[in-house]
């Protein structure tokens, strides 16, 4: 029975596995689609309502066109901040959207563009490359753009389709002069400038600091670019009528040390001689004015045509763009045996009152040096008076014989000689200080002792520039301390004026040597004025005063020809709170007159006297210089 109903049971059994399997089949398949359902609908949901607000910012982002506000750069202030000596002038810029031309009128509106701004359309043509000709970004062809040319461009828009023109700040100097070579000035930003400055927020609109106190402190002054936003189709044009702004935040405010009536005084005072003035406050380091002649007019560099005038300052062989007061190193001269005298008394190598004689001349290694004052020379003489007439024999003897050159370049260095000046200018020299081993390498000769000789007095291989030989003086006002010269006095916000920062002395060298013996380099310096080489131009009866001077020698000039040196400090009998510190250079370009005491005292004279440069000269009895030495102003 089983067996004939078999086939029956096995036909049964197939059809239930069958139809099993199928069930199982239909039931993971709908499990699969309830998954992927459920995956999408959380999706979404994260998408439209987790994210949703994320994902619509962005969109607003990827669909709009966002345009620079330039910010107002901050206004710089001389040390009393009541007149600004750098506001900001408004001027226009004129810019192109080259999707809003008509096709086929490119080259026809751009050369009428071309004409209306004094430019080639070659150059125009260079801004915008054939592949952003049918896009509707918007490039700026000329800034500082005349209002007479914006009247004549809207008379003509009909003719000018996709020009367009804004507002935009120019830089204006209303204080030039030497004040050019501390404020510098701005430009537009390199492809270099760019590329070490994309990651602190620059564009390739970015208007920078290139030189001064603009490119030393242009992250202060920049401020903050607003936005204005606007919703764009896929092509470029502009959908929406309101634009979103976002307004800029003006750059800070900076305050100078500078005295601007000071400054004005010491440019006078030097006159258009080629050279150099610092005026120190030895307690803070607060440079109060800062004077190289020739300079240039920092406005130039505003003008359509500033590359012509500045390619006639870079080929004028007096270098008007050098600023020499931190930048030209020279020979210190006779100002060096200031540091020669605190040497010698520190170090006890000869007693101060034991003289020496001077014939007027020292012959050594077969060659004979001369002093200033030739047969039958100063006679005998001690520290003092060596210093007050300046004698060169007498250091020489102590250079050579007691000193030696490692000891000069150490209390060199310890002046701060040959090492970096840590100024805030972007530019500066560390000025140079020899040594034994340094001469050997460079030149594989032994150091000699007429280089000792040479060292010594100011001259061979040591160079300083001004503000070493201001921040030496200095060191001997403060007894053993340099404060860091500095022309950043505050920072303010250029809204509410808030003080945001404000520079605090900080001792850039201290010295060992004790205090008696600044004392009595002190008293040396003061009877140098008094009864030595610079009485009478350094005469002053309103101050009492203090300094060296110095006379260098300079290969590749005729007769008559020197650089002169003066660095004094006054009033002697004060604190350094209350002294000031004047470092003044004539280079041996200008025909020798020794003008460099003269000039240091006009200015001594016009800060204690509270006089003009006019009244300085006439009170010190300096007015017959006018005649004697032409003009000086």
């Amino acid at each position: 029975m089983f067996l004939r109903n078999f086939p029956n049971y096995v036909e049964k059994f197939s059809q239930d596995d069958f139809v099993a399997k199928k069930n199982f089949k239909l039931t993971v398949l709908s499990f699969f689609f309830i998954v992927v359902i459920a995956i999408y609908i959380i999706k979404l949901y994260s998408l439209q309502i987790i994210h949703g607000g994320e994902y619509r910012n962005q969109s607003a982002k990827i669909s709009s066109t966002v345009t620079k506000i330039p910010a107002q750069r901050g206004e710089i202030f001389d040390r009393h901040a009541d007149k600004p000596l750098v506001v900001n002038s408004e001027s226009f810029s004129v810019s192109v959207t080259p999707g809003e031309i008509p096709e086929g009128m490119y080259d026809t509106v751009i050369l009428k563009l071309a004409n209306f701004l004094g430019v080639t359309k070659n150059s125009i043509d260079m801004k915008i490359p054939s592949n952003l000709r049918r896009t509707y970004s918007i490039v700026e062809i000329k800034g500082n753009v005349a209002f007479e040319t914006i009247c004549n461009i809207a008379e003509n828009i009909t003719d000018l389709p996709g020009i367009s023109w804004g507002s935009k700040p120019v830089r204006n100097y209303s204080v030039t002069g030497s004040m050019s070579h501390i404020l510098g000035y701005v430009g537009n930003i390199t492809n270099e400038e760019l590329k070490l400055l994309y990651n602190h927020g620059y564009t390739s609109n970015s208007i920078i600091g290139k030189t001064g106190i603009e490119r030393q402190y242009d992250s202060l002054l920049q401020g903050t670019p607003g936005t204005e936003s606007r919703t764009i189709d896929a092509r470029g044009r502009i959908l929406s009528e309101i634009p979103k702004i976002v307004p800029p935040k003006s750059g800070n405010n900076i305050i100078l040390t500078i005295d601007n009536s000071i400054q004005a005084l010491a440019e006078k005072a030097l006159g258009n001689r080629v050279g150099a003035v610092v005026v120190l406050q030895p307690a803070t380091g607060e440079v109060l004015a800062l004077v190289s002649y020739p300079y240039f007019d920092a406005n130039m560099f505003s003008l359509d045509n500033y590359a012509t005038e500045y390619d006639k300052l870079a080929n004028d062989p007096n270098k008007p763009l050098l600023n020499r007061a931190v930048n030209a190193a020279y020979p210190p001269a006779s100002t060096f045996k200031t540091i020669m005298a605190t040497a010698m008394l520190n170090e006890k190598v000869y007693p101060s009152s034991k003289k020496i004689e001077c014939e007027g001349e020292l012959e050594y290694g077969g060659r004979v040096f001369h002093c200033h004052i030739k047969k039958p020379g100063h006679g005998w003489l001690d520290l003092k008076n060596a210093l007050a007439q300046s004698c060169d024999v007498y250091f020489w003897i102590i250079g050579r014989d007691y000193l030696g050159v490692d000891r000069i370049s150490s209390f060199a260095k310890e002046f701060g000689y040959g090492e970096s000046l840590e100024f805030d200018l972007p530019a500066q020299s560390k000025g140079f200080v020899p040594t034994a081993q340094w001469k050997e390498r460079r030149f594989h000769e032994k150091w000699a002792g007429g280089d000792t000789l040479n060292m010594s007095i100011g001259q061979g291989f040591t160079e300083v520039t001004p503000m070493h030989v201001a921040d030496m003086m200095a060191m001997v006002c403060n007894k053993g301390k340099i404060y860091k010269p500095h022309l950043l006095k505050e920072v303010r916000d250029s809204v509410t004026n808030e003080i945001i920062m404000e520079n605090k002395p900080e001792v850039l060298h201290s010295s060992t040597v004790t205090p008696e013996v600044w004392k009595e380099v002190q008293e040396g310096l003061r009877y140098t004025i008094t009864d030595g080489t610079p009485a009478y131009p350094m005469h002053n009866k309103v101050v009492q005063l203090a300094g060296k001077t110095g006379t260098a020698e300079v290969n590749g000039y005729g007769k008559d020809h020197w650089h002169s040196w003066m660095v004094a400090y006054g009033p002697y009998d004060a604190p350094p709170e209350q002294q000031i510190v004047i470092a003044t250079i004539v280079e041996a370009v200008n025909t020798w007159e020794w003008w460099a005491p003269y000039a240091t005292n006009i200015i001594f004279q016009g800060i204690f006297a509270n006089q003009t440069y006019e009244e300085s000269i006439e009170a010190l009895g300096f007015k017959y210089l006018l005649k004697m030495y032409g003009r000086m102003e």
